[in-house]
This record gives structure tokens, C-alpha cells and sequence, in this order.
């Protein structure tokens, strides 16, 4: 699994606190009646072990570029980017 530097992780976790359904979601952990989504020892929530994007614009955007700007992506295509950020 990518390991992201913790300053992004700082910036996804703050972000997940403003998300709506997310916060949701992590009342539904606290008691137990979630098993998809949960809280990793830094505090990020994640659904099946991948990190959940809450809904901030500014956010997705720093993903994707950092996606394409990444010296791993050649961007070999949009099926391959899609799977790749996923």
C-alpha cells in the first residue's frame, strides 16, 4: 500500500472532520454498527484499509494534481491514472 507523507494525511484528516457524511460514518463506528469503515492508529478514516476523501474541492484537486505530477505516473492512461489514485 502507497505510505502518504503526514502532512498530506494532516490535511485529509482535518478535511474528514468538515465532511458531513463522513462524520456520520464515524458515529455508526463508535457504535460498533460499521464494520466497512474505520479510524487508523493516526486518526484518518478509511473504508476496507483506503483512505476516505471527504468532499472539499480544493482537496480533490491537490490529489489529482499530485497524481499527475507524481514522478511515478507517466499517466499511461485514464483507465490506468483512475486505478492508480484509487
Amino acid at each position: 500500500m502507497l505510505k502518504l507523507t503526514n502532512p498530506f494525511l494532516d490535511e485529509v484528516k482535518e478535511c474528514q472532520k468538515r465532511d458531513r457524511k463522513l462524520m456520520e460514518k464515524l458515529m455508526l463506528i463508535s457504535e460498533g454498527k460499521e464494520v466497512d469503515f474505520g479510524v487508523d492508529e493516526n486518526g484518518v478514516m478509511r473504508y476496507r484499509g483506503r483512505v476516505c476523501v471527504p468532499d472539499v474541492p480544493e482537496l480533490k484537486k491537490m490529489i489529482l494534481e499530485e497524481g499527475h505530477r507524481s514522478g511515478l505516473s507517466i499517466h499511461p492512461g485514464v483507465t490506468k491514472m483512475y486505478q492508480d489514485l484509487k
